[in-house]
């Protein structure tokens, strides 16, 4: 049985280390400019830095380069091919066919790895790519498993597979769409999506016989979320995914925060070691209960089981996690008196879980007392209040730094 790679998403150096540290395998981050999540932190002085720590631990990194490019584009995407095989980096995640001729003439010794974006659903479609260069192909959302079963049986053993199994789905086709440059005037295919689709929309029908008669369509006090999608879940296919062969595990999110990575990158490590050790005894509802208190707009299987499948439209639109936080994450544990950076208002007696890598539960503690972290005064609560805020507190167990901490509402 072949252990597949987990792949997390790094949209900072800090959210590379936190994803390795609980059990990424690789991690995937953007380039400064020419990607399609522009937005995130990885300036380019921070991907040479992820670069060089993932491989001093053994780990990988990705970049992707997966805009679809205008000519003008052209110049500093060479720029980019360059700078990443003077880096080193592992592959390149490319979907547009002219950005991969570049990077074969510019970064020879980088492998390439087909963006989703590049829509592969068929095994003729991988074989094209294969055959132009690609290392890996990651396969379209829209796949069901027999699809994905049928596209690793007809395409080379040397060409690896990539599937999400975890994160956001997006209502374009494998995420190609132009509903946020129509509305917003940012194109979600050079990188600057404004999530149209998660925006509450009025729909109205015309009657045919009187133009300009518009009546509304019911819809509550929200408005309707009619492009919003729920979040793609399969950690009880775990099992099925890795009898098929797959080779990398997808987790997407590089906008999400440490907590998000922490949560649910150690939830599919877990399951994927546990099947991997004894699958007689794989049990995936403690991983759910771990995903479940991360903010989520409720999950789906999407079309992985079933083509058929229509629920998957979360039609509240929000996200939500009413009963769990990100509480911090603990920057010292040198001393009995742990430093940790808190991201929402800490009280005492406030619930909190560590969350410790490569374990399923959490522990779960009380906060008995607050220390200011300047002046060591004994105080009751502490609000986030600037970048970088944080407080002393104490810990029943023994603890590391990088290790994050949950907050029970």
């Amino acid at each position: 049985m072949k252990k597949p790679e987990l792949l997390a998403p790094a949209g900072s150096f800090e959210k590379a280390k936190t994803a390795f540290l609980y059990g990424a395998d690789a991690v995937y981050a953007g380039t400064s400019s020419l990607s399609l999540r522009t937005r995130a932190e990885m300036e380019d002085n921070d991907l040479e830095k992820t670069i060089k720590y993932a491989h001093s631990i053994g780990k990988k990194v990705y970049t992707a380069i997966n805009i679809y490019a205008w000519d003008e584009n052209y110049e500093e995407i060479t720029k980019q091919a360059r700078m990443l095989e003077k880096l080193k980096v592992d592959a390149v995640i490319v979907a547009d066919g002219g950005i991969v001729e570049i990077i074969k003439k510019e970064a020879p010794n980088v492998e390439v790895h087909i963006s989703t974006q590049a829509n592969i659903v068929s095994s003729h479609t991988a074989n094209f790519w294969n055959k132009n260069g690609a290392k890996r192909v990651i396969l379209g959302r829209e796949l069901n498993k027999n699809q994905i079963k049928e596209i690793i049986k007809n395409t080379p053993k040397d060409l690896e597979t990539e599937i999400f199994v975890h994160g956001a789905i997006c209502f374009g086709y494998s995420g190609r769409c132009f509903l946020s440059d129509f509305l917003a005037g940012r194109s979600a295919n050079l990188g600057d999506c404004a999530q149209s689709c998660r925006w509450a929309y009025n729909v109205y029908v015309e009657e045919h016989n009187k133009p300009g008669n518009l009546m509304p369509v019911e819809y509550d006090d929200k408005g309707t979320y009619i492009f919003s999608s729920k979040d793609l879940c399969l950690i009880k296919e775990i099992p099925e995914i890795i009898e098929m062969g797959v080779d990398s595990l997808k987790i997407e999110g590089r906008l999400k925060t440490e907590y998000y990575l922490a949560s649910v990158v150690n939830a599919y490590r877990n399951a994927i070691d546990d099947y991997i050790e004894n699958p007689e005894k794989y049990d995936y509802t403690k991983y759910i209960k771990e995903l479940e208190k991360t903010k989520t707009r409720g999950l789906t299987t999407f079309y992985f089981n079933d083509r058929d499948n229509k629920d998957f439209q979360e039609y509240e639109g929000k996200q939500y996690n009413p009963n769990y936080e990100f509480g911090g994450k603990i920057i010292d544990s040198s001393n009995n008196k742990i430093l940790v950076e808190i991201k929402n208002k800490l009280n005492v007696g406030d619930i909190l879980e560590v969350i410790i890598p490569n374990k399923t539960e959490p522990y779960e503690f009380k906060i008995e007392n607050l220390w200011d972290a300047d002046t060591d005064e004994e105080i009751q609560f502490v609000n986030p209040g600037k970048a970088g805020q944080s407080v002393k507190l104490e810990i029943p167990i023994n603890v590391k730094n990088g290790w994050i901490i949950r907050r029970k509402k």
